[in-house]
């Protein structure tokens, strides 16, 4: 199986969708580095311009009989950039899924103001309410459990970049989490607030490493924290 992987030939990059690109790939995964303002799967009103179905053209390109499919094992917010895997068969699909809460998930983020401690752990229960936003509640029952580690590495005036680990998965974590302490992530209006002069949510998955479906290797795919990050620490 590993000789196979050694073997493996991925498209041309001419073919890597705008907006992505490709870290690694074989038979078993793909791991990208999406841009900010990109979803990572369909919408009802947005359909076609996803990473999913993006990348799903991609390694399809050079064999148009090619019946190569994408599954989805995880989701970065649109907003968000930074490193977004796929499996490319079911049974990678079912492995990561499964394990998905052994892997380690690093972030970077900057978030409004300055933060009294400096490391910790958050940790709440997150339910959904009628208009998709998540918040936090009391009863285990009626959420579910979400855990988000985090360092402070640089403070501004008005800002603080953090470092943050993802031990649990759930939808708009990180953003919830900091956003109900007080110290939104810069540029999220759904959580926080409109700012004039703020180009992008400053959220960005930097790491990812994980045992790989197939090999049992251990793995670690990186993406580093946009310019724009350090621009924002200078103000």
């Amino acid at each position: 199986m590993q000789e196979n992987h050694k073997k493996f030939k991925a498209p041309p990059k001419k073919y890597q969708p705008r907006g992505i690109s490709v870290l690694y790939e074989d038979y078993d995964i793909l791991v990208v580095d999406k841009m900010s303002g990109l979803l990572s799967v369909s919408t009802v009103k947005i359909r076609d311009n996803t990473a999913y179905n993006l990348l799903t053209n991609y390694v399809r390109r050079g064999n148009q009989k090619a019946k190569n499919k994408l599954f989805v094992v995880h989701r970065l917010d649109r907003e968000t950039s930074g490193i977004l895997m796929f499996a490319k068969t079911e049974e990678a699909k079912r492995y990561l899924m499964d394990d998905w809460h052994d892997f380690v998930k690093k972030y970077y983020a900057v978030v409004e103001g300055i933060l009294p401690e400096k490391e910790g752990i958050i940790t709440s229960y997150l339910a959904e309410n009628s208009a998709f936003k998540m918040y936090s509640v009391k009863d285990s029952e009626k959420g579910a459990f979400a855990k988000t580690g985090f360092k402070v590495l640089q403070e501004s005036k008005k800002y603080s970049l953090l470092e943050i680990e993802l031990f649990t998965g759930k939808k708009n974590q990180i953003r919830v989490h900091f956003s109900e302490k007080g110290f939104p992530v810069v540029g999220d209006s759904k959580y926080g607030k409109k700012e004039r002069g703020i180009e992008r949510m400053a959220l960005h998955a930097t790491s990812l490493t994980l045992i790989h479906p197939i090999t049992r290797e251990k793995m670690t795919f990186e993406s580093k924290m946009p310019e724009y990050f350090t621009s924002l620490m200078r103000r």
